[in-house]
């Protein structure tokens, strides 16, 4: 089957959307998923250690998979795991067992970190085809459906709704979306075959890319604004409950205007991109990011750090799609860059909610955040990896 170019974008649209939608609902439960598990910091940490798993397995596995088979049949498997994930984290919540919402939690990693690569594949070649900078904007659909899941989940919140119908409905949206949306992704894209087996002779002498320290530098960039967002998607509720004494309907309120801002950045973001570049995005969006996690953590004030929440927000919008644009334009073997790129941001995912929930057990955690504005503030002085290189 032909697919038309505006159908494989408004599908690319939408699978970019759902993660955000499951994303967002569990994220906005989550103190109401820690009271029923009566579970301290540290345990909530141990928790989502389970995000962090599914993730790196999910993203380890993509690229190969992706090289092999296609980017459909990977987007398609991602989907359906952060769908059944959902669920799981419900009846995990529910019956008060944290293993289960930790395998629940796995599933949604795995889903998305899984179909990351997959999607932004697929994504890059749309770009490359339409000719002007969209990475940005299909990542900003994945903020609107975060925007999306949170508002609602902030409803249900306080008019507490159960957790398990809640997200046993967010399965079912999910499900019901993938299916029409998934026949617009064309077969074989990203798929290896044997004249890209980098068989030449001047392919074979050439280095491999997790080799070259530009490209890891770039890693770097992404791990440092992954985990700022990631830090958000995790904590940012609790954090605004025990931190500054919101109460949890509040602290999910906080965790939509977050998402609300990281929308607004990455629908506003291409033009920038386009205008001055890669590395002036992402300098620009480390700096203002640290702005924002550094009033959280300094200013004792509830309306301050609502606000804080917008910087943080934007600050963190470009880092994930305007990086992984740049280690994707960095040289030959888009997909492999891109996979290696992702995998090593996807560490922050691995180490971050473990990390904060140890250290927020000891120091508290609006203290603990101080490890994501050391990495933040690093990323800033690296971000002139991201410029393109210079032609003889």
């Amino acid at each position: 089957m032909t697919v038309s170019l505006g159908r494989r974008r408004i599908a690319v649209f939408a699978l970019f959307f759902l993660p955000g939608v499951a994303m967002a609902s569990w994220v906005t439960r989550t103190p109401d998923v820690r009271d029923l598990l009566g579970a301290s910091t540290g345990r909530m940490g141990l928790v989502l250690f389970g995000l962090s798993v599914g993730s790196m397995v999910g993203i380890l596995c993509s690229g190969p998979l992706v090289s092999r088979w296609g980017a459909r049949p990977v987007i398609a498997a991602g989907t359906l795991a952060t769908a059944a994930g959902s669920g799981v984290i419900g009846v995990g919540a529910a019956a008060g067992a944290d293993p289960v919402v930790a395998l629940g939690l796995g599933l949604i990693g795995l889903g998305m970190g899984g179909g990351e690569v997959a999607l932004n594949v697929e994504g890059a070649e749309v770009e490359r085809l339409l000719g002007r900078s969209t990475l940005p904007a299909m990542h900003g659909f994945y903020s609107l459906g975060t925007v999306a899941g949170a508002v609602v989940g902030m409803l249900l919140t306080a008019l507490s709704f159960p957790v398990l119908w809640h997200l046993a409905v967010v399965a079912a949206v999910v499900l019901a979306v993938l299916v029409p949306m998934i026949r617009y992704v064309p077969a074989g894209v990203g798929r290896r075959t044997g004249q890209d087996s980098g068989t030449h002779p001047r392919d074979a002498a050439r280095p491999p890319v997790w080799r070259e320290p530009k490209l890891l530098l770039i890693g770097g960039i992404i791990l440092a604004l992954a985990m700022a967002e990631g830090t958000a998607n995790d904590w940012l509720p609790l954090v605004m409950v025990d931190g500054h004494g919101f109460d949890p309907a509040l602290g999910s309120a906080v965790f939509a205007v977050f998402a609300a801002s990281m929308t607004v950045g990455r629908f506003a973001g291409g033009r920038f991109v386009d205008r001055y570049g890669h590395a002036a995005a992402l300098c620009a969006s480390a700096v203002i990011g640290a702005v924002g996690i550094a009033l959280v953590i300094l200013v004792d004030n509830q309306a301050v750090a609502a606000t804080a929440a917008v910087l943080w927000g934007i600050g963190a919008s470009l880092g994930f799609p305007v990086a992984l644009s740049a280690a994707g334009g960095s040289g030959d073997d888009s997909a492999a860059r891109v996979s290696l790129a992702a995998t090593l941001g996807y560490v922050a995912f691995l180490v971050g909610p473990p990390s904060l929930g140890h250290l927020g057990e000891r120091f508290g955690l609006r203290n603990a955040l101080f490890l994501v504005l050391i990495l933040v503030v690093a990323a800033s002085f690296a971000t002139p990896a991201a410029r393109p290189a210079r032609t003889p």
